[in-house]
């Protein structure tokens, strides 16, 4: 939702793929994308399942918990990608071919399955944890040819399974567990968006925090977003770490 939500602010228009209930709640989400510009006719609507709920708990040092309910979106499982496999945005002979985000939230299998699929073959895959506790679901994009990885210093170290000091030796150490491309932040100090072609690091902005979920998304989707408008590495690095800088600054409407 957040990656969607700064993809809309970035001029884009983003396709939902998801489960929600049909359920007050449901209606009033799905209603809610809807008049945030997001295509919403591609969403699972399911009349047995909930929908799902995310709880998080600020305070001046930062996230202290969060509760993400996803007990619908991991039962709909494969039902949610049907529009992509099945018609009408892509299928396993007609593969979509634009950009896909991926987050964590899926279970593993269904996050095999896409790996995997046919159906995926032509698409730019970018795709994050959701939370450090999830980052371990990324594995089967360690090694994927066409996906790239958003992960933070703690969730890279989690992939790796070794501890990091900075976002540019992570980024090295995802390269040389094989993946093809990652982007790693390190909150204020640094972020790196690292290849086989190039290793670039750069420093956010200094900015006054005043919250911090959904900075990650916000940043994911901002370099999405530019790199969609032909930004070299560089300038969609600098556009997503000034947009994220401005998102926990609070400056950025939720």
């Amino acid at each position: 939702m957040n990656i969607a939500m700064t993809l809309v602010r970035f001029g884009m228009t983003p396709t939902l793929l998801t489960a929600i209930g049909r359920d007050p709640e449901g209606d009033e989400l799905v209603n809610a994308c809807a008049r945030l510009g997001m295509v919403t006719d591609h969403i699972y609507r399911s009349q047995d399942l909930p929908t799902d709920r995310y709880m998080a708990v600020e305070g001046a040092n930062g996230l202290i918990a969060a509760i993400a309910d996803a007990h619908s979106l991991e039962a709909a499982g494969a039902k949610i990608l049907k529009p992509l496999m099945q018609g009408p945005l892509g299928t396993e002979t007609m593969p979509f071919s634009g950009p896909v985000a991926l987050d964590g939230n899926l279970t593993l299998s269904l996050l095999e399955e896409i790996a995997q699929s046919p159906a995926f073959a032509g698409a730019d895959l970018r795709v994050a944890p959701a939370s450090p506790g999830k980052a371990d679901r990324l594995l089967p994009f360690l090694k994927h040819a066409r996906a790239t990885l958003y992960v933070n210093l703690e969730e890279a170290g989690i992939l790796c399974q070794r501890e990091f000091a900075d976002s540019a030796s992570a980024a090295k150490g995802l390269l040389d567990r094989g993946a093809l491309r990652v982007l790693v932040t390190d909150g204020g100090s640094s972020a790196t968006v690292a290849s086989a072609e190039e290793i670039l690091t750069q420093k956010p902005p200094s900015v006054l925090v005043t919250r911090v979920t959904g900075a990650g998304d916000t940043f994911m989707a901002a370099h999405i977003a530019s790199e969609a408008t032909g930004a070299p590495s560089d300038e969609a690095l600098s556009r997503a770490l000034h947009a994220a800088a401005t998102y926990v600054s609070g400056e950025t409407p939720l």
